[in-house]
């Protein structure tokens, strides 16, 4: 992988070690049926020199448990409840025990086997104050002892049809479980696993737009997107800018809650779209009133997916000095690339509403241009593919270690900005 001679500054809220390489630990949403966080499934991969997993189911959670010590759960799910997957080894011979039972759920792999050694460790663990999930559940003989025990049960849409899902439902007998339906990716899967009974939805459908026939962009978003595309312009247009702006008073409202936030960090006090143009900045401004519009345009969907543009639009932002980008535009292509989740919109319907370099709105459409690496980079991150991750790293000359101190800086940035909105 290709070092760069100018690193990026960002803040690490991941681990190094020089010696064996950078951890990786992506986070998937775990989401209730209403789109709001339940917690957060870590994924795990080994550094810069394993090009894919290996396979050590141990090694993979003995580095998470460590992850968990040393950087603290708070930087890596913002305290909501982390899902840990577990081997035999952590059960069975107390790895666990270094974690706050209150904050986690230990994840029983499909592979492990329900031994009488495995069973009294779990009952341990529960009687400690562990909540423990069996992951991509398919019924076989032998399990009850773990079916009584366990808080959440994990279903894998790819892997299941609705017979099987329904045998799995009439065998828990009215049991007080969880529900977790997996790898939940369209909105047709999400209406059958809320259908079917499950309370907990993992997967990224909310990402994929159920496109309706003719629809139309709504006509308050046009003039957030007007707003958005003067953003971008090289010359600000400040009258116009401020006349769009005061035409929406919750755009105004959370525009100025956020320049008062951790997020712009601004030390004065701020009454006007004027005043707060001079306290931070041209630039400054820009990014913040992105936020409160993005804010604006995600309003009735899940917050999840607004966090998620945050951490897109911050991470492509920090980390274009790598690679030659303009991070301004970077910021706009991360924040843009969920709006059609937003707006149930395609992106090809919004393009002549964002008049984008032409490489910038092709890149958005999915082009494989240079202006798209970095959100490609980081989509792979997201769902933890660490091979595409590698592709593009190779690709391009990227530093993976620089992408993932971006990332984790992009997380812990995002969850300030959201805790304003």
């Amino acid at each position: 992988m290709a070092s760069q001679s100018s690193p990026v500054q960002c803040r690490s809220t991941l681990p190094t070690e020089e010696a064996s390489g950078f951890r990786y630990v992506a986070r998937q949403p775990i989401l209730d049926l209403r789109g709001r966080v339940h917690g957060y499934e870590l994924l795990f991969r080994g550094g810069p020199q394993q090009l894919q997993f290996s396979g050590d189911g141990d090694l993979a959670t003995r580095t998470i448990l460590d992850n968990m010590v040393m950087i603290g759960l708070e930087k890596l799910t913002g305290g909501l409840t982390a899902f840990v997957n577990c081997t035999r080894e952590a059960l069975t011979d107390r790895l666990v025990d270094v974690l706050s039972p209150s904050m986690f759920v230990l994840e029983i792999l499909e592979n492990i086997e329900p031994t009488p050694e495995l069973v009294r460790a779990c009952c341990r663990l529960k009687t400690a104050g562990f909540r423990l999930a069996l992951d991509d559940f398919r019924w076989r003989p032998g399990l009850d002892p773990l079916i009584e025990l366990a808080d959440y049960i994990k279903v894998d849409f790819t892997l299941s049809d609705n017979e099987e899902r329904r045998a799995v439902r009439n065998r828990l007998n009215g049991r007080a479980v969880a529900l977790v339906a997996e790898k939940i990716e369209t909105q047709e899967q999400f209406r059958d696993a809320r259908d079917e009974g499950f309370t907990l939805i993992q997967g990224y459908y909310f990402c994929r737009p159920e496109l309706i026939e003719n629809r139309k962009v709504p006509a308050n978003k046009i003039t957030q997107i007007e707003i958005l595309r003067l953003l971008h312009e090289d010359d600000l247009n400040f009258e116009k800018l401020c006349d769009l702006v005061k035409r929406d008073a919750s755009l105004t409202y959370r525009l100025l809650r956020l320049l008062n936030s951790p997020a712009c960090a601004v030390r004065q006090e701020v009454r006007s779209i004027k005043s707060a143009l001079i306290a931070v900045g041209e630039e400054g401004f820009r990014r913040i009133a992105m936020l409160a519009i993005a804010s604006e345009l995600n309003a009735g969907q899940p917050g999840e997916l607004l966090r998620l543009a945050f951490v897109r639009g911050r991470f492509c932002e920090i980390a274009a000095e790598q690679c030659g980008l303009d991070p301004r535009e970077q910021y706009l292509v991360g924040l843009l690339s969920l709006l059609p989740a937003m707006l149930h919109v395609p992106m090809q319907q919004l393009m002549p509403a964002l008049p984008l370099r032409e490489e910038i709105s092709i890149a958005l459409m999915g082009a494989a241009v240079p202006e798209r690496m970095l959100l490609e980079w980081l989509i792979c991150h997201e769902h933890g593919q660490w091979e595409e991750c590698d592709n593009v790293v190779d690709e391009h000359g990227l530093d993976q270690l620089k992408l993932l101190r971006c990332y984790s800086d992009a997380v812990e940035w995002a969850e300030a900005a959201l805790s304003a909105t």
